[in-house]
């Protein structure tokens, strides 16, 4: 490995183990994080083509989709250049041959692009407004007609959901909540 390494974990999820070599300084360096835990086991993907996970860290929401979504191209997108470095190596390690990961602002490496399903453990530090914008509008734009938006939220944030929801007009449902942290979906319409 490399100078930053920290470690490795390893994750079971529906009956196969992921391993992710994890970091000193990228987020929940310890383990996989509680937020990121509850949503891939509360996501119900209806057999995506294309998968975008915002803010991947070192990669294990996009990584474990990608295993159990074979027919779907996934793209991992995070603004920390370490977290991608990390995600190039857990896809290789976890041997998935259908993501690759991207160094990007948001959403800005993929502009051109849209996804039937996107995913994204919302970092809570970063403000009201950048959250508006990054990890939910602009996503929202992202999105296939029937696309879906799957994130988590820390529960100090649950109080912008209802906001968002009824002044941008975007149907956000509460889908469950866990230790600190709410899952919550944004069906884009068929038209």
């Amino acid at each position: 490995m490399d100078i930053y390494f920290k470690k490795e974990i390893t994750y079971p999820f529906a009956g196969q183990k992921f391993t992710f070599a994890i970091a000193n300084t990228l987020f929940s360096t310890f383990d996989l994080d509680h937020g990121t835990d509850i949503l891939i086991r509360a996501i119900t993907p209806n057999n995506p083509k294309s998968i975008l996970d915002i803010g991947c860290g070192y990669g294990p929401l996009g990584i474990i989709l990608a295993k159990n979504n074979p027919q779907a191209e996934v793209i991992l997108v995070d603004r920390d250049l370490l977290a991608v470095r990390y995600t190039k190596y857990n896809i290789v390690k976890n041997n998935i041959t259908n993501a690759n990961a991207l160094g990007s602002l948001g959403v800005e490496t993929v502009k051109g692009k849209t996804f039937d399903l996107v995913v994204s453990n919302i970092p809570a530090k970063i403000g009201d407004e950048a959250i508006l914008q990054e990890f939910i509008l602009v996503p929202y734009q992202h999105l296939n007609p029937n696309g879906e938006y799957w994130f988590v939220v820390v529960s100090s944030l649950n109080r912008l959901i209802p906001r968002i929801s009824s002044e941008y007009h975007i149907d956000i449902k509460y889908i469950r909540k866990r230790r600190g942290h709410t899952v919550y979906k944004i069906k884009k319409p068929a038209s």
